[in-house]
């Protein structure tokens, strides 16, 4: 299985050092603007890790990752938000994420979560 990741984040400085960073740690990295854009780059490169901005523009990405879920129930899914709040944060665990992630976000801690992420994916295989 070759290791790709999508970020799907709104801002675009944010998604070209993510991409960068994931990048450099050997991941072959996806980004989307939005949910919709994100959804059509997981069903072309059939990607299996994916870190989502929970406040895109339109469908929000507690709303991907619910339409992921729904179609795709073995993949793994993280939220990175620049808020966080209780609500929020169980909104996120009802949605079907995996984990969230505050921004700013240690690129060491995204790292891991992907390192973790393929390596579980690997075993249920």
């Amino acid at each position: 299985m070759e290791h790709k990741v999508l970020v799907v984040d709104d801002e675009k400085p944010i998604c070209e050092a993510l991409e960068k960073a994931f990048s450099k740690a050997g991941y072959r990295v996806f980004c989307a603007e939005d949910a919709e854009q994100g959804w059509e780059v997981i069903e072309k490169e059939n990607i299996h890790v994916m870190f989502l901005d929970l406040n895109l523009p339109g469908i929000s990405g507690a709303e991907l990752c619910r339409k992921v879920r729904r179609s795709r129930p073995m993949d793994i899914i993280y939220a990175v938000t620049g808020y966080t709040s209780l609500f929020e944060l169980a909104d996120c665990r009802e949605a079907g994420f995996d984990d969230y992630f505050t921004k700013p976000v240690e690129l060491k801690a995204l790292w891991k979560a992907a390192a973790d992420a393929f390596e579980k994916l690997h075993r249920w295989r």
